[in-house]
């Protein structure tokens, strides 16, 4: 039976949670027993792993203490918010969200270390094993581990998850979540979103990798990070297409490693090579791609986006990351292929994900189809003065050129330790992102919200990856640092102003139009609205084929489209938020245009 149908009636009872629930075709085929079952980390796998997605009991009460009873199964790992799960229920910053299941052992092995993994928990959460807390975590967009080896035994064991979730109410990073949804900010949601599962590794086994390739000296440089010191031999193999192109025999954790005639990584050619690292008993699947993301002037002395020394035109759509059926969760693997494909298919050539950190798969599909990313951090902060951060910024842009992002009060940063938090989850998504060759842009804030001392925050990245660029202030507020001015016009005459950076549009258009049947609600949120696809697609191809090509000629050196699929109120995506009617045809490549001679 098919999880939509088995959701349909409990969520009848419960419609008015749902203005108009849509379901994707791979939610619509969604089969409970298997959900999800990819690893979910490709460029550190290892074969001995178990996934504990699927149903789980869970419960939400108003007391700390532990439910004597649960309230039903909730399917791990899409949140109670979303129908997918079987609930349909909003989580309150109140609320106290349980989940619990049992995992059977079947035995435990000397040598052998079984690390239990969560991908995603929004937002606070701690987990126990067979009643024994073991486990605290904060931060609802970056993943989690914990050795669980001395708190399990031969035969079933329980996990227990308790989950709260303060979603807008506090300072902790949340993207576009709100508990009161409309217009651009949508649906919260709350507890295990991304996939958990079960690994069993040796005694010593590799923690993390870090790859930088450099095009330049023709090389790799490699990095192994240990659970533990203990010299033991790490055995590098590197394969092109399948065949051995590199080995390698050492003691120690850093190498460099030569690539002799390196295959370029691009949009048009993503080549990736395939890596194994063996440490003693140890073994883990890897891949990297050779390629080189920089500004630098073209033969005119306008700066220009350059990739592996030629200027290339990132011609980009903005990825909010929802589904209507799964929320932050994709229904399947097939799914998050589906929109980077589509990417392509429509002519572009990268993604701007905003304001979300994504299943690490959804990198890989990027990596692997080719695909730029443009990676925000997520923002947070204190409720947003959407009069100051939205509308006079947009209508009036010139009054915040010269507002310093050190007047906390004026971005809803007063609180020190919000502050704080924030830097730490900056550094640790650089870190945890850091290997996908695909990333091109780190993209610190959007539009003020949440913003305070940039400056810092792009010393602070620049610190930990020197191979990217950054867009320090998307939109406004600009503090005049970063790789790029970043513009966002939905409502103005399209226009390159140049300066040593170079001008990039980082959020433009909108173009709204409404689908019967396929669209959220009765509310029509965008810039500007098309009566039909007719309208739209007409609008979209003078766009990109006029002024567009005619701003690359300017110097302009990347645009975002605003946006890939509908989402909530939303309609200007080029894809309806169920993601069946595109609603335009693709678009021929800008790349012909003078920016890449």
């Amino acid at each position: 039976m098919k999880i939509k149908d088995v959701v349909k009636t409990s969520m009848l009872s419960k419609r008015k949670t749902f203005y108009n629930q849509l379901y994707t075709k791979w939610g619509e085929e969604l089969d409970a027993e298997h959900v999800l079952e990819e690893y979910p980390r490709p460029q550190l796998k290892r074969d001995n792993f178990t996934i504990l997605n699927g149903y789980w009991d869970y419960c939400i009460t108003k007391e700390k203490g532990k439910p004597v009873h649960f309230e039903g199964k909730i399917l791990v790992p899409f949140s109670p918010e979303s129908v997918l799960s079987g609930v349909g229920r909003q989580v309150m910053p109140e609320d106290y969200l349980w989940y619990e299941r049992t995992a059977v052992i079947d035995k435990k092995s000397d040598g052998k270390r079984c690390i239990l993994h969560f991908g995603a928990v929004d937002q606070y959460c701690e987990v126990f094993i067979n009643n024994k807390k073991i486990k605290k975590h904060i931060g609802g967009y970056l993943p989690f581990s914990v050795d669980i080896t001395r708190f399990i035994k031969k035969g079933e064991n329980r996990i227990t998850v308790r989950v709260i979730d303060l979603s807008d109410t506090s300072y902790h990073s949340r993207g576009k979540q709100v508990l009161d949804r409309g217009g651009m900010f949508y649906t919260a949601q709350s507890g295990i979103w991304q996939t958990v599962w079960l690994e069993w590794v040796p005694e010593q086994y590799i923690r993390s990798i870090k790859i930088t390739p450099s095009v330049e000296e023709c090389c790799i440089q490699l990095e192994i990070a240990m659970n533990h010191r203990e010299e033991k031999e790490i055995r590098v193999e590197i394969f092109a297409d399948k065949q051995l192109v590199c080995s390698i025999k050492d003691f120690g954790t850093g190498f460099i490693i030569p690539i002799k005639e390196p295959k370029l990584w691009s949009p048009e050619n993503p080549f990736l090579y395939d890596m194994v690292i063996a440490v003693g008993e140890d073994k883990v699947e890897s891949y990297f791609a050779m390629r080189k993301f920089e500004v630098k002037k073209d033969e005119e002395g306008i700066p220009r986006i350059y990739l592996n020394n030629k200027a290339y035109f990132q011609n980009g759509v903005l990825d909010q990351g929802y589904w209507p059926d799964g929320l932050y969760t994709a229904p399947s693997d097939e799914a998050m292929i589906y929109d980077v494909q589509m990417t392509k298919d429509l002519g572009f050539n990268m993604l701007r994900k905003h304001i979300k950190i994504e299943p690490l798969r959804w990198y890989y599909h990027c990596d692997r189809l080719g695909v730029i990313v443009w990676q925000d951090m997520v923002n947070g902060g204190g409720k947003y003065n959407m009069i100051w951060l939205g509308y006079i910024p947009t209508v009036f842009p010139e009054l915040i050129t010269r507002v310093k992002d050190n007047c906390y009060f004026l971005f809803s940063r007063m609180n020190k330790k919000g502050r704080k938090e924030w830097i730490c989850e900056c550094k640790k998504t650089v870190e945890h992102l850091y290997n996908c060759p695909c990333i091109a842009v780190w993209v610190p804030f959007n539009e003020g919200w949440g913003q305070f001392d940039a400056a810092k925050a792009v010393k602070l990245i620049r610190r930990i990856d020197k191979t990217r660029l950054i867009d320090q202030a998307s939109g406004w507020f600009d503090q005049r640092g970063g790789d790029f001015s970043s513009v966002h016009n939905y409502f103005r005459e399209l226009d390159v102003v140049l300066e040593n950076r170079a001008v990039v549009l980082s959020e433009f258009a909108g173009y709204a139009c409404y689908i019967p049947r396929h669209s959220y609600s009765d509310h029509i949120f965008g810039y500007k609205v098309y009566i039909n696809k007719k309208q739209l697609n007409k609008a979209f191809q003078d766009l990109y084929n006029i002024e567009i090509r005619q701003l690359i000629k300017k110097g302009l050196a990347a645009a975002v489209f605003t946006q890939l699929s509908d989402v909530e109120d939303e309609v200007n995506g080029l894809m309806t938020y169920d993601r069946k009617v595109c609603k335009v045809t693709g678009i021929e490549s800008p790349q012909n245009t003078k920016s890449t001679n």
